[in-house]
């Protein structure tokens, strides 16, 4: 196993330690869902809310960690592989932060849940923009949709703008840190339209490429 992958694997270990500490200490009913306004709006026991993301971050991590050795054109994540396992990383990370959150909340601490989340939405947008706009075509990771996995060609055009698209909406994500109110719109809206943007343009360079070959 690599060295990040262990690291993330030990991210995952502490959630679970967090679990088991912290335990005594919280409500039966823990608050575990927060509204666009960053107002609690959901409970859970507190055996699920302290073990679920814990449980949820090793699964994904395990998925992760597999895509390289099950995906058909594995060769290609090798050519982008320590951007990917960096993302592994941060994903873990970014899940731990939250749950962290979520156990502070639970610790009386009060504070605005969604404008916490904002620079957190932000750096993990911003780092999948620079792991999109280093993606080969594969069948797990990055911007598949029907034209990309049919073209190369539109796949690395497709990619190379959704670097720049995923990173601006990583930045306006986290700038609703500024805005208490709007925090939520900040992380979710852009990075909405940018990804229905991003699937238009794959349809359209796609057409764009049949209409040169027709022409040929």
């Amino acid at each position: 196993m690599r060295k990040i992958e262990l690291l993330a694997f030990a991210v995952v270990v502490l959630s679970f330690a967090m679990a088991i500490y912290f335990y005594p200490a919280m409500p039966e009913k823990m608050a575990s869902h927060w509204n666009a306004g960053g107002k609690v709006d959901g409970y859970m026991p507190k055996f699920w809310g302290l073990f679920l993301v814990p449980v949820l971050s090793l699964v994904l991590a395990v998925f992760f960690i597999l895509i390289p050795h099950i995906d058909p054109l594995k060769a290609n994540i090798e050519k982008f592989r320590k951007h990917y396992e960096m993302f592994i990383l941060l994903f873990v990370s970014f899940m731990f932060y939250v749950y962290m959150l979520t156990i502070l909340w639970n610790l009386n601490y009060v504070f605005n849940f969604t404008v916490f989340l904002a620079p957190a939405f932000g750096a993990l947008f911003y780092f999948l923009g620079i792991l999109v706009e280093n993606a080969k075509q594969n069948w797990f990771i990055g911007i598949r949709t029907p034209w990309t996995m049919s073209s190369e060609v539109v796949w690395d055009k497709t990619h190379k703008l959704g670097g720049k698209v995923f990173k601006t909406s990583g930045a306006l994500a986290a700038l609703g840190v500024f805005f208490e109110d709007a925090s939520f719109f900040f992380v979710i809206v852009p990075v909405i339209l940018g990804s229905l943007y991003l699937v238009v343009y794959s349809y359209l360079e796609y057409q764009k490429l049949g209409n040169k070959k027709a022409k040929k």
